[in-house]
């Protein structure tokens, strides 16, 4: 700045005292408006405030007096509200950042959490998920049906278990390749099924022990002229263990699982071992018929009519 330009700057008291003279015009609205209705009395307006400051102890020069009047005239330090707009309503935001500001880092910090976790930890989940699912059903299920399928094969001394065995595991597979997960899992637990039936093991016995009867007849619900006769079996491992099994009830059509049940036989088989118990107690001939590793069904060493029932 130059030194002619620092002499024409006011001092900083004098811009002070006339900022004190505009104050002055504002509180005394009454003053402003008798005296300056007319600019001709713009002289009787700078005396009257002479006269104010007199009386509080302080002289202002009439020059001071007169920039105080021409600053309320020009407004020049009257505060003027800025214009809304966005400059202004972010800077309002800014000047009341400590009343909204915990609340949005608040929800801001949520928002980071709950954003970061759904696509750093739900996302990659879902997408392993997904993942898994698919090497699932495109490999491991088939792999599973494919070694299953080649131990029944493997096992097996009938044709008929390797014949259904492929239909399971051609069934299963067909399943995974659609992508119906239910399916393929139904096919593995069959599969498992007539594998886990090709190497049991037992007799099939006929129980003779108090409390529990060997045989008894009924009359069928279908046909109450008819008489059915049964003898009550139990299948006992190689180590004498009883088992239980899945029989199918022939009397209304549920299987279930049961440790024993009775065997539906012609009637001269049943009065044969009611015979033999009666004798002395024992049943001597009481093996019904064996089941043998690697075969699917029993074979009985007494005459049998094919059905049985799980209740009586």
């Amino acid at each position: 700045m130059s030194t002619e330009a620092a002499a024409a700057k006011p001092p900083l008291d004098d811009v002070m005292l006339a900022m004190d003279v505009v104050d002055t015009l504002r509180h005394r609205q009454d003053l402003v408006v008798r005296e300056l209705s007319d600019e001709a009395r713009e002289t009787q307006l700078i005396e009257k405030l002479r006269q104010i400051y007199h009386e509080q102890g302080i002289e202002v020069p009439d020059a001071i007096l007169r920039e105080g009047v021409a600053a309320l005239a020009e407004s020049r330090f009257a505060y003027a509200p800025p214009k809304q707009g966005l400059g202004t309503t972010l800077a309002k935001l800014y000047v009341g950042r400590k009343k909204w500001g915990p609340a949005a880092l608040a929800i801001a910090l949520i928002l980071i959490i709950g954003l970061g976790g759904y696509f750093l930890a739900y996302k990659p989940f879902q997408a392993s998920q997904a993942e898994a699912a698919r090497v699932e059903l495109s490999e491991k299920l088939p792999a599973a049906m494919d070694a299953l399928y080649q131990t029944i094969f493997n096992e097996t001394k009938v044709q008929q278990a390797a014949v259904e065995a492929e239909e399971l595991r051609n069934r299963g597979k067909a399943a995974a390749a659609e992508g119906d997960r239910g399916g393929a899992l139904k096919a593995m637990e069959s599969l498992t099924a007539l594998r886990d039936t090709l190497r049991q093991e037992y007799n099939l016995r006929i129980v003779n022990r108090p409390g529990v009867k060997s045989g008894f007849w009924t009359f069928p619900e279908i046909n109450t002229e008819a008489t059915n006769y049964y003898v009550v079996v139990e299948a006992l491992d190689p180590e004498g263990k009883a088992l239980s099994l899945p029989i199918l009830n022939e009397e209304n059509g549920e299987t279930e699982i049961v440790s024993i049940w009775g065997v539906r036989v012609p009637e001269e088989v049943y009065r044969s071992v009611e015979a033999d118990k009666k004798d002395d107690g024992i049943i001597g001939r009481n093996i019904v018929g064996i089941k043998q590793f690697g075969y699917l069904e029993i074979a009985y060493g007494i005459p049998v009519l094919g059905g049985a029932v799980t209740r009586w």
